[in-house]
C-alpha cells in the first residue's frame, strides 16, 4: 500500500488487478482508499484525485459528521454510554418481537463492533448486538433486532429469510438503508 498526499487529501493506494481506479472514502472520512491496475502511473492517479477533488471533500466532510465518523474518534465514556442506552433498550424489543415471530432468543450480548450491525448463532439463541445502533434512529435498532430474530428460523440470508423480513417488517428496507 503506498501513501501520499494530493492537495491535501490523503491517499491510500492499493496497486491490484482491477480494470480502472476506484475510489472510495474512508468510514471515517479521513483518507482516501484507492485501488488501481499496476500500469497507471502516479501522475494519472494524481491527476483523478485533482478531477475528483470536490466531490471527494464534500464525501468526506459527511463520513467526518456521520455515525460512522462519529464512531471511529469516540471516548471509552461515549462507547459505555451507548452500551448503556442499546442495553436498555434491546430486551423489551426482545421480549415484543420473539412471539411475533414465534422464536425464543437466548443471551444478549453487546458490542463495539465496526462492520457489523448484529451477529446470531441460531444454534444456541446467543445475538450480538452493535452498541453503535445507539447513534442512529430507534426503527435502525429494531430492524436490527428483528433481523437476528428472524435468523432463529432461517440462518441464512436467502429468500426464505428475506420473506421473514418480509412479513413481519415490511419496510425493512427502508430501516437497513438508514444504516448504509
Amino acid at each position: 500500500m503506498e501513501e501520499f498526499e494530493v492537495a491535501g487529501i490523503p491517499v491510500r493506494l492499493t496497486r491490484k488487478r482491477v480494470r480502472r481506479l476506484n475510489l472510495r472514502i474512508s468510514r471515517d472520512g479521513t483518507y482516501v482508499e484507492m485501488s488501481a491496475p499496476p500500469r497507471i502511473d502516479l501522475a494519472q492517479i494524481e491527476g483523478f484525485v485533482l478531477d475528483k477533488q470536490s466531490w471527494i471533500r464534500a464525501h468526506m466532510a459527511e463520513a467526518v459528521s456521520s455515525p460512522a465518523g462519529q464512531a471511529e474518534h469516540a471516548t471509552a465514556q461515549e462507547v459505555s454510554e451507548w452500551k448503556t442506552a442499546v442495553s436498555t433498550v434491546v430486551p423489551p424489543l426482545i421480549k415484543e418481537w420473539e412471539p411475533i415471530i414465534g422464536v425464543k432468543a437466548g443471551s444478549v450480548v453487546y458490542r463495539n463492533m465496526k462492520s457489523k450491525w448484529g451477529s446470531c448463532q441460531p444454534t444456541t439463541g446467543r445475538i450480538c448486538i452493535n452498541t453503535r445502533l445507539a447513534l442512529y434512529p430507534p426503527e435502525c435498532l429494531e430492524y436490527v433486532v428483528v433481523h437476528e430474530l428472524c435468523h432463529l428460523r432461517e440462518a441464512n440470508h436467502g429468500p426464505a429469510f428475506h420473506g421473514l423480513l418480509d412479513a413481519y417488517m415490511p419496510d425493512w428496507k427502508s430501516r437497513r438503508a438508514k444504516l448504509r
